[in-house]
């Protein structure tokens, strides 16, 4: 099968050439900023947004399924004006115009890498569900959310097989942002305020992530289906800091803390969204994966973050500290 990959040099891409060449398929990798270190069997393409016409018909010729990780989930601080604008631009707009000329092409599957953002950001009495009504709270959460009701059109009209995924915090090996920030708190040995939050949040390893990816891209089933998609081990905050501990070698220092008192302080310190994220619940059921494509997560959260763990630990005695 021959599989085009967008996004293919960010955090989730690089898994998923490696997993997707190494099961024999030939791979075409989109890319804006050319990789340092190309991968054997993947043909490199550049494409800006989502590329011309004329350039995204001969590139999709011959390809069976598309692979759509590209996307905007963070604009700099100095660009929030325009935040809502940008993130249409490239989540819903360039997104469409592939799809549309992978269906005109002939592509058999579109497979669009959405996010738990695109429902909501908090479960409240228990975990969401894809029938759940959609409520986006961000412009991020907003244009996935738009960008999965477009394609559904797109593929009713065009008959492409469209598939939506939509994971939850994604973890592992060259992990940034937020995940990363709270790796170097708990290797530093500082205290978090975070022990008595009582949450439960779903997050997924990017091994089982691309796993997910495979089924999606390659099982018949799959056509037409949006997935929420986990490690299917729900944890709370603390939990969670108490495993990544673990996992590096160093205790959990955690401190009673409110969640009142938090949001306060996140509010006070311009932080309140990240805040957020650590005391109140976002959790999913991925019932339909399980029931419908036999998909169950091969690694284990304490696997993963083992593996998490040990990748910090390599870049950072390998000189790469500024990198993680």
């Amino acid at each position: 099968m021959k599989v085009l990959v967008t996004g293919a040099t960010g955090f989730v891409g690089t898994h998923a050439l490696e997993r997707i060449a190494a099961e024999g398929h030939e791979i075409l990798a989109s890319y804006h900023r050319r990789p340092a270190v190309e991968k054997a069997g993947v043909r490199w393409v550049a494409m800006s947004d989502a590329g011309s016409a004329g350039q995204l018909h001969e590139l999709l010729t011959g390809v069976d399924a598309v692979l759509h990780l590209a996307g905007l989930a963070h604009l700099p601080r100095g660009h929030r004006d325009r935040t809502a604008a940008e993130f249409m631009r490239v989540n819903v707009d360039a997104t469409l115009r592939i799809a549309q000329s992978a269906a005109d092409a002939g592509v058999r599957r579109f497979v669009f890498m959405s996010s738990v953002k695109a429902c909501g950001e908090v479960s409240v009495d228990r975990p969401m569900r894809e029938t759940d009504r959609k409520t986006p709270e961000d412009a991020y959460g907003v244009s996935k959310s738009v960008a999965e009701d477009r394609l559904a059109q797109l593929a009713a009209g065009t008959g492409i097989e469209h598939v939506v995924i939509r994971p939850p915090l994604v973890y592992g090996p060259g992990v940034g942002a937020n995940f990363l920030s709270l790796l170097r708190w708990i290797d530093r040995g500082l205290p978090l305020p975070l022990a008595s939050i009582r949450n439960r949040r779903s997050l997924i390893y990017v091994g089982n992530l691309v796993d997910a990816i495979c089924a999606c891209l390659f099982q018949p089933r799959a056509a037409g289906r949006t997935y929420f998609v986990s490690d299917d081990e729900d944890v709370s905050t603390p939990e969670l800091i108490r495993q990544i501990a673990a996992a590096l070698g160093r205790p959990a220092r955690l401190l009673p803390g409110l969640p009142w008192t938090l949001r306060a302080m996140g509010t006070a310190l311009g932080r309140r969204e990240a805040v957020e994220r650590l005391v109140s619940s976002l959790a999913i059921d991925i019932s339909r994966i399980r029931d419908e494509l036999n998909w169950r997560p091969p690694c284990s959260l304490q696997a993963g973050l083992a593996a998490t763990a040990t990748w910090y630990r390599s870049a950072n005695r390998s000189g790469e500290s500024g990198n993680v």
